[in-house]
């Protein structure tokens, strides 16, 4: 059963995500133009256009995402941790190959903030859980990004005996229950969860349905201001934003109906 929600999770999104919404708007302006069906052309076309203008003028991606990454506060109070929690996505094993340097993309700061709160607490231990989550992938256990993710706590001086290291897990439901699996937490731990802010009311809603004991929420890598332009033209970069807040807020519909 997991199998196969990873699987309808990957095509489905694949489908529904904005820019895939722009090409079909396209395909279709084209497709219905050469069979000479100029009215459904022409509303095809209006269509894509005004959508692909209000992306790129309006600060929709800023709108859609902020509310997501404003859920939990940034940098809360810390009493004591027992066990630092760092979800995968940010490492770029196939770079980290080539360079023999631990490589991250623009989320890198879940890494870099997990070793911020490793040297705070030095007895806390510090789990690293993401496995493959590409479709090509399936079947298959990747150690690759895990791989990245230490090369990285031990380049910024992390003790190798602290790291635990889960490499199964293909989605966020999967990553709060086999790393839950494999930290086995005492009830009355405490915990910290790192990951990007626009994720983790998907995340923690996962770790609390997993069985994690308390949780506390340590959200990086805010993408989304609080004040965006009105009118601006940054088509790229609202685009990823837009498809981020739509990706995730799926992902809680989904997790929810299906109580993951």
């Amino acid at each position: 059963m997991g199998t196969l929600f990873f699987v309808v999770s990957k095509i489905g999104w694949a489908l529904i995500r904005p820019d895939t919404i722009l090409i079909l708007g396209i395909a279709l302006t084209f497709g219905a133009a050469a069979l000479g069906r100029t009215g459904a052309a022409r509303i095809w076309g209006a269509f894509t256009l005004a959508f692909a203008l209000a992306i790129a003028v309006l600060p929709v991606g800023h709108w859609t995402l902020r509310p997501l990454e404003a859920r939990y506060p940034p940098a809360p109070t810390l009493a004591g941790v027992d066990g630092i929690v760092v979800l995968g996505g940010a490492e770029l094993a196939h770079l980290t190959r080539l360079t023999g340097l631990p490589q991250t993309n623009e989320g890198g700061e879940r890494f870099a903030e997990a070793v911020v709160l490793a040297r705070r607490f030095p007895e806390a231990r510090l789990m690293f859980t993401g496995g493959s989550g590409a479709l090509r992938d399936l079947g298959e256990l990747s150690d690759a990004q895990a791989g990245v993710a230490r090369a990285f706590f031990l380049r910024h001086g992390i003790e190798p005996g602290r790291i635990l290291l889960e490499t199964a897990s293909r989605n966020t439901a999967e990553n709060a229950g086999m790393s839950l699996a494999l930290a086995a937490p005492a009830p009355d731990a405490r915990w910290v969860l790192v990951t990007s802010a626009w994720h983790m009311p998907r995340a923690m809603r996962s770790f609390e349905r997993a069985g994690w004991p308390e949780m506390t929420a340590w959200p990086v890598d805010q993408r989304a201001s609080p004040r965006p332009r009105l009118l601006s033209w940054d088509f790229t970069r609202q685009l990823d934003l837009l498809g981020r807040a739509v990706h995730e807020r799926v992902g809680l519909f989904v997790y929810g109906i299906t109580g993951r």
